[in-house]
């Protein structure tokens, strides 16, 4: 096992605790300029659904600021495309940045900071599990726009068909993964994502797992740490057991939950709409709980969820700062993003989750309050998690490892110790220093 690393910041990067200090290349040492001008023109830069028709509708209540729309892949090809456009001096106004990459965007200086004009906003709107994924080193990098809380979905119908207990804790969750093999040897209680780590991470998160923390001026990577390998342990057990099924989270996935092979699994908020808009025809038949937890008290982590960000080298940034706060805080704007097609979104900012709740149709779930839940599971989310700022090394190296762990040639534990091996690697080739305690 990789013994626990500790990064000591070095070049152009400084940790998220030194995030205020100038470093070369890295983050400047006073707030970033932004104009005071709220009038102009933005560009925005988006894959996230709706973006288009929240642009619209901000443009038709704001005649003094023009907001020009451009869709973007989604993955690391948006990253990659967005440092680009920095680099290059072509860097939209606007733009979205998941919650993952943003420590890597701020620590290398390729976003505003934020702290002067909107810090204030993401103080007053937004509870702690929100804040402290943009909040980063004492200053504000980006504003939230969705939370993304664990839940639990499953078949109520076969569950009761077959006198099957929705589970609360991962004791149980075992034992209902086991009672639906037996009920049905093609249905399985849940999926191990082959091609998406982010539910092991919120696991990781909700167990009171830290992969990344910050010291004075150090880094503290703990990928493997040991509440994270007793997620891994659990789910790759279940896995190579066949008690729930390795698959793709595209098509594969939806295609078993459509056959009635997927009667249960673990997502987060933002699933239902998924859910509901892939799987029409399964209307009635599904409802949403609490997600299990390890000891039956209740606790969280997020599975997802973005933030808005200025870019570096804006050349409207005071104009950018009225709409982000429009799409993220004023509940017009939340209408907007909601306003085409099926979606749950769940806001991060609990005054607007009214408005989200009031347009999603929960006939599809027999008329349950799955915002309810939702409420509930972001209540819990568990304090102190933090993204480190090579996320994308990370996830790569996990993404390498899962079809492994599916045809049993790894253990998930062991795919864990590799990522974190990754992380330290990538973080010595981007000039970080690296030692072991």
């Amino acid at each position: 096992m990789l013994r626990r690393t500790t990064a000591v910041l070095a070049g152009s990067v400084t940790a998220l605790a030194l995030l205020a200090t100038a470093c070369g290349g890295g983050v400047d040492q006073e707030a970033s300029p932004t104009t005071g001008k709220k009038t102009g023109e933005v560009t925005f830069w988006s894959f996230v659904k709706g973006s288009d028709k929240v642009a619209a509708a901000f443009n038709r209540s704001h005649p003094d600021i023009k907001v020009t729309f451009e869709t973007v892949p989604s993955g690391q090809e948006y990253y990659s495309k967005l440092t680009n456009a920095v680099k290059a001096g072509t860097a939209p106004d606007v733009a979205v940045v998941e919650y993952p990459h943003l420590p890597e965007f701020a620590a290398q200086g390729k976003i505003e900071d934020l702290s002067g004009t909107l810090g204030p906003v993401v103080k007053d709107r937004f509870p702690e599990a929100a804040r402290q994924l943009v909040d980063l080193g004492g200053r504000t990098w980006g504003v939230p726009r969705d939370a993304a809380p664990l839940m639990m979905m499953y078949r109520k119908d076969f569950f009761a068909r077959h006198k099957i207990d929705v589970p609360t804790t991962w004791d149980a969750y075992r034992n209902m993964t086991e009672q639906v093999r037996k009920a049905d040897p093609t249905a399985r209680g849940g999926v191990l994502y082959t091609d998406n780590p982010g539910l092991l991470e919120a696991l990781s998160w909700q167990a009171g797992g830290q992969w990344f923390s910050t010291g004075k001026d150090s880094w503290k990577v703990t990928v493997d740490d040991g509440p994270s390998k007793k997620v891994a342990a659990y789910w790759g057990d279940l896995a190579r057991k066949g008690l729930v099924r390795s698959l793709s989270q595209l098509d594969p996935f939806w295609t078993s939950v459509q056959k009635g092979q997927t009667v249960a699994y673990v997502c987060a908020s933002w699933c239902a709409g998924a859910h509901q808009a892939t799987v029409p025809d399964q209307k009635g038949k599904w409802a949403v709980a609490p997600v299990p937890t390890w000891d039956g008290k209740p606790a969280s982590g997020m599975y997802g969820g973005s933030s808005f960000v200025i870019p570096k080298g804006s050349d409207n940034s005071g104009a950018a700062a009225e709409f982000i706060k429009w799409i993220t805080t004023d509940p017009e704007g939340m209408k907007a993003w909601v306003s085409s097609g099926t979606s749950s979104m769940f806001p991060a900012d609990p005054k607007l989750v009214p408005v989200t709740k009031a347009a999603f149709r929960a006939d599809y779930f027999g008329g349950q309050d799955i915002y309810g839940v939702a409420t509930a599971s972001y209540d819990a989310i568990r304090p102190g998690w933090q993204w480190g700022p090579v996320m994308g090394a990370t996830n790569t190296a996990l993404v390498d490892q899962l079809p492994k762990v599916a045809d049993g040639s790894v253990t998930l534990p062991g795919a864990l110790s590799t990522a974190e091996q990754a992380t330290v690697a990538q973080m010595k080739q981007r000039g970080l220093t690296v030692t072991a305690p």
